[in-house]
Formats: C-alpha cells, structure tokens, sequence
C-alpha cells in the first residue's frame, strides 16, 4: 500500500456508511417495460438507474431484482440501434446479476468494489439480503480518495497471503492518517476491524478452493467460517491474533474436511499477518469448529459451568460474525445462543461476578498504576465496558455485537439508564483512542503493539481524564448487578 496515498486521503470514504449515501426506495420496472418507458421514469424521476424485477414485481423483500438497467445502457442501445431500440424490453438491456454491497459497509469498499467491476451502479442489501437502496458513482462523485482507495475492493480479489498482508501492513499507517483527519476512533477500529473480517473470510475461501483444487473435493456440506473476539464486535485495533471458528451442517465423520480447512485457513491469516491465537482459538481445533448440535452442547456447557476457561470462551464466542460461507447458519446459532442465555439461571450472575477481577488500575488514593511507566487499559478498562456490553445484550437478548450497539439498545430495554450508557459508551471511546494512538506510536517506533500505554505522554488534562474514566469503570459491576436483579 502507498503510504503516502493514505497520508493524502480524504477520510470521507472511512467515516460513512453506504446507507448514509444510498437513494431509496429503489425505483424498479418489469422485465416486459420498454426502454423508452425507463428512459422517461429515469428522467421524470431525477435518477440514472432502474432494477428490473419480475412482471410480478419483486415478490418478496428477499426477492433479488433480475437485473439492473442504466442510462448510460439506454443511450448505448440506441446509438446502436437507432429508435427501433426504444421499443426493446428491458429483459434485453438489463445487466445480470446486480451487483451490490451491504448497508452497512463504508464507502470506501463500495468504491472500490465500483472501481474493480468497473460499474457505476451497485445495490445496497440489508442483513437479510434485501435490497434495501442504490448507490451510483454520480451520488459519490464530490468524494474525492484518489489512490487511498488502495484498501478498496482488493482483498476480495486477493489470490495469496502475500497480497493480503501488503494490505494489512498498510493499516498503521491508515489508521494514523484517519485519526489526523479527526475520524472517531472507534470508526477508525471499524475500518481495521472490516479489513480484518475480509482477510478471514477471504482466507477461508481461497482454503476451500485450494482444497477443491488438491483432491479433497468440494465441502461435504454447507458451512460457515466465523469471526469472534474484537473483529467480531468491529473494534479491532492493530494488535491483532486469530479468533475464528467453523460452524457446519455435515456430520462427526466430515470433521476431517473442516479440519484441513481450519488448518488452511489459520496458516493463510498467520501468513497474510494476523498471527495464530496464543490461546488456541482457531478453527484448526476441534473445540471451535462444530456443526450446530455441537455448538449448541458447547453453548450449554459455557452456560451451565461459568467458571475458568468457560468465562473466556464465552467472551470470544458470543461476539462472533459470519464472514464466508453460509451466513443463515450462523444466525440460528445465534437465536439459539441468545436464548440458552437468557433462560440458564445463574449464568449472567457467574458472568457479571467475574468482572470483579477486572479491577481498574487505581491506587488506593485514586493514582494511576504503572508497571514500567505504562499502564495497561484492556484488563482493568476495556475489556470491564465491553463484558458489561455484553451482559446486558445477553439479558436482553439483544442480536447486536459492538460494544456501542449493546449499550444503547439496554438502554432503550430499560436494563441501564440512558445516561449510564452514554457514560460507558464515552469510556469505551476515550480507551480505544488512547490505546490506538499509543500502537501507532509504538509501531512507528518499531516496538510491537499492546494495550498498554506509555504515562508520560500524555497530557495533564488526558491523565486526569483517564482516572475519571477508570474511576467510572470501577462501578461498572454494581451496576450490571443492579440491571441482572432489576
């Protein structure tokens, strides 16, 4: 990646989303409508593009459209064609499939999805592949990212882990441009945190292709490869360490086909940069690849023994996304996970009473502690705000997996006030900014990147910020207390 490109960025492409941009509702046609008849809804209507969908009409919110019809399509055929194109069907015209990207994704990766394809036009879907809006190059037209784009769509077409890891090489140096740019830090962890969900996914993809290719044949049957921890949760920083797993639907004597598979792929990420799990949270072992009934005998067993291990587990797992694969697989588990958390008496209490160990970093006059002039802000900062996030969603039985999310939706369920939320939410963000900002330092200075971060460079008014901060966490398990016995 250019590093100077990224120095030059302009951040627009990192700091909003594609529904931000999109316009909606999506205008749609039939397949038996005319050209002429889209040329004037695209004229009467203000918009360059139309989705054809079925005589019918997209049956369906799932229904997917049959494909996509653009003006620059209209004017192409009637140059070529003369007015007798006019007349033609758009089932003629259309462009299929439609290409699209989710709702959810930053504009960045729209961008260069457009750029790679060489499309001007791209569907936006939601979670459950609705399509939920269009994005065209004209409505992104005044965002100007130039050759900082370089992210874009390129891991989707990366065919080894040597152009994976040039990608993820050049995310110190991004992050320190987007934070200059006064990107919120925990968009800047949103963007790594994206990088690091599409290197395992593509990772998984090329594995099982490589797989295909050597003589273990196609996969035995529908599977999903998962990312949990911090990637799942979208706020990776640039300390990262494999978390994933491999939820399938074949059987005990297919476990060897997901074995090679989880192997491949653990070795592609630690080549591509993103090392193997020091605590052996990988697919490559048994314990986190499993079809659903043994997900589910784990689930039970996390949730019917809270203790050790168990804890430690259920901080990786219950944050976990699909990334590659068979999506609606993982979204069952996830109903079911919910629902085993909600109705196991004690679980939430076991979970809640651990996070009396993870004491801030204070003195017993209020001082912040240091070990070699640095403090360490994950076990006594972040990781308290995160777990109480995550309780509450657990409680509430709330889907959502960013910290930020959690915490707004239990207040809106009433488990927290509202004010108490933003509080924990503001922490969250003060924490990862700080931690970022020390990482970028540190691997700019050649020193490997933690989570703890160096006293003295920081200001009078920072240190005193942090000690409310982590003065602020040190209440954190009464309250979650109070919302388990609400």
């Amino acid at each position: 990646m250019n590093a100077d490109a990224l120095q030059r960025l302009d951040s627009f492409p990192y700091r909003h989303r594609v529904a931000e941009v999109m316009a909606s509702p999506v205008v749609t046609m039939p397949e038996a409508a005319t050209v002429k008849q889209a040329c004037d809804l695209m004229i009467e209507k203000g918009i360059s593009s139309v989705m054809v969908t079925g005589d019918a009409g997209l049956a369906s919110p799932l229904a997917p459209p049959l494909g996509i019809v653009t003006e620059r399509d209209a004017l192409r055929l009637i140059a070529e064609q003369g007015a007798a194109a006019l007349d033609a069907p758009l089932s003629r015209l259309m462009s299929s499939p439609v290409e699209g990207v989710p709702q959810d994704a930053f504009v960045y990766l729209a961008l260069g999805r457009m750029d790679r394809l060489g499309v001007r036009h791209l569907a936006v879907f939601d979670t459950d592949g609705a399509v939920v809006g269009i994005l065209s190059a004209r409505q992104l037209l005044r965002q100007r990212a130039g050759s900082a784009l370089a992210i874009g769509d390129r891991i989707g077409v990366a065919q080894n882990a040597e152009e994976m890891a040039e990608i993820v090489r050049g995310l110190p140096t991004l992050a320190s441009s987007l934070l200059a740019e006064q990107v919120a830090p925990l968009d800047v962890a949103a963007v790594i945190s994206g990088v690091m969900r599409d290197v395992t996914g593509r990772a998984a993809r090329l594995s099982a292709e490589a797989m295909r290719e050597s003589g273990w044949g196609a996969a035995p049957a529908p599977w999903c490869a998962l990312i949990l921890g911090s990637g799942g949760r979208g706020e990776s920083l640039l300390a990262p360490d494999q978390d994933n797993g491999i939820l399938h639907a074949g059987t005990t004597k297919d476990d060897a086909w997901y074995a090679e598979l989880g192997r491949r792929m653990a070795d592609m990420l630690n080549e591509s940069g993103i090392p193997y799990c020091k605590g052996g949270v990988m697919a490559k072992n048994p314990e986190w690849r499993h079809d659903e009934t043994g997900w589910r005998r784990a689930i039970d067993i996390w949730a019917d023994r809270p203790i050790g291990e168990n804890l430690l587990n259920v901080d990786i797992f219950f944050d976990f996304q699909p990334v590659e694969g068979q999506a609606d697989l993982a979204e069952l588990l996830r109903a079911y996970a919910l629902d085993r958390a909600r109705k196991t008496i004690g679980f939430l209490r076991n979970l809640s009473l651990n996070q009396r160990e993870m004491r801030p970093p204070l003195g017993f006059f209020g001082g912040i502690q240091t070990i070699e002039g640095r403090v360490d802000l994950k076990i006594g900062g972040l990781l308290p705000v995160v777990s109480a996030a995550r309780i509450l969603a657990l409680k509430g039985g709330v889907a959502a997996t960013a910290t930020a999310d959690r915490l707004r939706e239990a207040a809106s369920l009433g488990l927290i006030a509202e004010a108490d939320a933003a509080d924990l939410a503001g922490a969250h963000r003060i924490l990862v900014r700080l931690v970022l900002e020390q990482q970028i330092e540190d691997i700019a200075g050649g020193r490997k990147p933690g989570t703890r971060v160096e006293l003295a460079r920081l200001t009078k008014p920072q240190r005193h910020l942090l000690r409310e901060v982590l003065r602020r966490i040190g209440q954190v398990p009464d309250m979650v207390q109070d919302a388990l016995s609400a």
